[in-house]
């Protein structure tokens, strides 16, 4: 079980270096998507908000590796 494990966790390194950004990132695609899709958002309000969710998301992960790279 441990080489599937470490085998899995190898292969989504290649693809994804940080699991955290890649996982707000879907969300906020998946919630902009939905309010577009499900609540008529207009898709440039939607286009706005994945640029404002995006430069969020990014902002606090590079908060987040310099807290840890200062350590």
């Amino acid at each position: 079980m441990n080489v599937l494990r470490l085998v899995a966790r190898e292969f989504f390194g290649m693809f994804v270096d940080d699991g955290n950004l890649a996982l707000l990132a879907l969300v906020l695609v998946a919630a902009v998507t939905a309010g577009v899709k499900l609540l008529a958002l207009p898709p440039l309000l939607g286009g706005g908000l994945l640029l404002v969710g995006c430069l969020a998301i990014l902002l606090q992960s590079v908060r987040r590796a310099a807290r840890e790279g200062s350590r």
